[in-house]
């Protein structure tokens, strides 16, 4: 066996690099994380992360893809709650989007991804696409089941989808560089409003407990 495959093989799985990744971001912010400091994290040499990752940019968007399955699974955990009612779900769902606060590691690195996306090539950009589907396909299709139910207003799903993640992006990029006067309560409670103002049968919100 070779150096170079004795050191592949003892490698952390990159599941581990990738955690470890967002764990450093976590607490040290992005200028923490260079191939030099997560290779001393893992013990790795900078040019065995390089084999990975080939380019910092690769290494960041492989921690987001990384850090949005996580989210994913939870996503939809909490979306097949069929017996929930679905403003319930939606408001799980805006509580999920939403950043916990200012620097929340992975709105950090989701910001960081989406600035460097101008430089990237065909394929990243794809990828960072996929991301934003996902949120918008689950959330046109629990829009879709509201409006089945009698639950909402008869809208169309994937417009409105479409606005509210815009609604959603704009007070969480708010949240998450900590604007003041923007925090994560003051921003839900927007979000809470413009759902029982908008998606709701008229004479619904009265009738429902504030979340």
């Amino acid at each position: 066996m070779t150096p170079a495959a004795r050191r592949r093989n003892s490698a952390p799985p990159r599941e581990e690099l990738l955690a470890a990744a967002m764990a450093m971001i976590a607490d040290r912010g992005l200028d923490g994380l260079t191939m030099a400091a997560l290779g001393r994290e893992v013990g790795m040499s900078s040019g065995h992360l390089l084999y990975y990752f080939r380019t910092k940019d690769e290494l960041l968007l492989q921690t987001l893809e990384w850090s949005e399955g996580r989210l994913g699974g939870e996503r939809s955990a909490l979306l097949s709650r069929g017996t929930v009612p679905v403003r319930e779900r939606l408001l799980a769902y805006v509580e999920l989007y939403v950043p916990d606060g200012p620097r929340d590691p992975h709105w950090t690195l989701w910001l960081e991804v989406w600035n460097r996306s101008q430089y990237a090539d065909a394929d990243a950009r794809d990828r960072q696409g996929a991301i934003e589907r996902a949120w918008h396909r689950d959330l046109v299709a629990l829009l879709a089941e509201g409006i089945s139910r009698g639950e909402l207003r008869r809208v169309d799903p994937d417009r409105t989808a479409a606005r509210l993640r815009a609604l959603l992006d704009g007070f969480s990029v708010h949240v998450a560089v900590g604007i003041p006067g923007a925090g994560r309560e003051a921003a839900l409670a927007h979000v809470r409003e413009f759902v029982d103002d908008t998606l709701l049968p008229a004479a619904s919100p009265a009738a429902l407990p504030a979340s």
